[in-house]
């Protein structure tokens, strides 16, 4: 018996869409082939492993300092400036005598850029540096009054001022949770798995999505601390490493943890740099 044959469909062909009718698949009309989503980096540690590093670090360090001398937010914000691509230890030397001849905007404005460059000759950089000082002292006193904003979009306006400097300003001047990634955060985000990354921002989000909000007003102190005089570039000293037992990265030399104890506020600036 012969198969029936098929009825064409008498609907005609390339009738005009109505107004607003999508192509069938295509949400926005166009050709193009739907992008993949972009994988997101994750972190290697669950979240009690991550809660457990940052107990230990609150232990050992209760209350974290920054390593920059300042006076103010306006003089933190001048010595995070002034620390790119040079030493906690290089800028403290520097700004001693100049946060003594001024310690506001209007001082600084009023000392000249030739002053501020003879306080800061020892810093590398320093030309450019004291052309960006005077000019975020200007931009300061015109446009936010003379105080140093508490906003981010504001602070990476200035003359100077990046992403990183913003956080640091922001954390340490104004308690906001931020997170600063230097080379020092940038390298345990990685090396340990921590929040892997390729750029500084991507390891900054991954840092905010995992750190608990109990240590985050602490956190970017003590991941710069930890990385500055334990997990250090070169070579990481494992053994003197409280969180050495819960540590993922491939380089570490031993599982077994230092001693838990609370350690003496650091003095001043070793010459690792803060860049």
């Amino acid at each position: 018996m012969a198969s029936p044959k098929s009825k064409k469909s008498s609907m005609p062909k390339n009738l005009p869409m109505a107004k607003n009718e999508l192509p069938p698949g295509r949400r926005d009309g166009s050709n193009a082939k739907p992008r993949p989503r972009p994988v997101r980096p994750h972190s290697l540690y669950s979240s009690v492993e991550v809660h457990e590093i940052f107990r230990r670090f609150s232990v050992q360090r209760p209350e974290p300092k920054g390593e920059l001398e300042h006076i103010n937010a306006f003089t933190l914000l001048v010595a995070v400036v002034l620390s790119a691509q040079a030493t906690d230890a290089g800028v403290n030397k520097a700004t001693r005598a100049l946060f003594k001849a001024a310690d506001t905007p209007q001082k600084m404005l009023a000392l000249g850029e030739a002053k501020v460059a003879d306080y800061i000759r020892t810093i590398g950089l320093w030309r450019n540096k004291a052309k960006n000082v005077i000019a975020l002292s200007q931009a300061l006193i015109a446009d936010h009054g003379g105080e140093v904003p508490d906003d981010r979009d504001q602070l990476v306006e200035l003359p100077g001022v990046g992403r990183k400097t913003a956080n640091v300003v922001l954390n340490m001047a104004f308690g906001r949770h931020t997170m600063a990634v230097d080379t020092h955060i940038f390298r345990i985000g990685n090396r340990l798995g921590l929040a892997p990354g390729k750029t500084p921002e991507q390891v900054e989000q991954g840092l905010l999505r995992i750190i608990p909000d109990e240590y985050m007003r602490h956190a970017h102190h003590w991941l710069i601390l930890h990385g500055r005089y334990i997990c250090k570039a070169r070579k990481p000293d494992c053994p003197a490493c409280v969180i050495a037992d819960i540590c993922k990265a491939e380089e570490k030399t031993t599982d077994v943890p230092a001693p838990l104890v609370e350690i003496a506020p650091l003095g001043p600036a070793d010459e690792a740099s803060i860049a």
